[in-house]
């Protein structure tokens, strides 16, 4: 659960929302997304789990939310950072690591997050049990509210990411889904950014992008004079 000596306020008039991310607050955390441990992922397709961290890095850039990468061993067998996320969000940081598997015994990389002066982490990498347990663990024992998003994650197996899920609840970790973060910090269609908001459900949701561009044809043939 979120951190208990820390309440949050809402971000509408109306009071409602105050359970939910606060995209002021939040900072994104992209752990170990690197083409060797891709060929490990065996709980969720590749292309689906590259489609949601694409979709992250969209997001934070559209909401100027800070993002910070790191990866471990980038020159070995775990292979370089996926470009996308750099490509997508070019504000994001990168914090290189000196060998340690958990990103949080980095000192660099704590004071890079510390630094923001944010108190919610929003985490997502490859191995969800390893490079996002880890840090996410030590994270919400540091008193920072941490968010897993599990489908921009992915384990060597399926009991691997069940087991992690079980650890993360446990711990005070709370387990979500890129379709649940994009619409939390979405919250409203009345903002200025409705527009491009609305492309990145079809990431999320390619099923919803065929609903989204048969409902502009409709409305297209609608309009053609009879």
């Amino acid at each position: 659960m979120a951190n208990p000596s820390r309440s949050k306020s809402s971000v509408l008039p109306t009071g409602g929302g105050a359970a939910l991310i606060d995209a002021s607050d939040s900072v994104i955390l992209l752990l170990d997304h690197q083409a060797g441990l891709f060929q490990t992922v065996k709980d969720i397709p590749v292309a689906d789990l590259r489609r949601n961290v694409e979709m992250i890095a969209k997001l934070a850039a559209l909401l100027k939310i800070p993002v910070i990468t790191t990866a471990s061993e980038p020159n070995g067998p775990n292979g370089p950072l996926m470009p996308e996320i750099h490509e997508y969000a070019p504000h994001a940081v990168y914090v290189p690591r000196k060998g340690e598997v958990n990103a949080w015994d980095n000192e660099d990389f704590v004071q890079t997050v510390r630094s923001t002066g944010r108190k919610t982490l929003i985490m997502a990498g490859v191995w969800t049990n390893v490079c996002v347990m880890f840090p996410a663990l030590d994270a919400t024992a540091a008193g920072y509210d941490v968010y897993a998003v599990i489908d921009a994650s992915g384990d060597p197996s399926e009991l691997a990411s069940r087991t992690t899920l079980a650890r993360f609840v446990q711990g005070g970790v709370i387990p979500t889904s890129t379709n649940a973060l994009l619409s939390e910090l979405h919250r409203t269609w009345r903002r200025p950014e409705a527009a491009e908001l609305a492309k990145l459900y079809g990431l999320v949701a390619p099923n919803y992008a065929a609903v989204a561009e048969s409902y502009q044809k409709a409305q297209e043939v609608a309009k053609q004079p009879k």
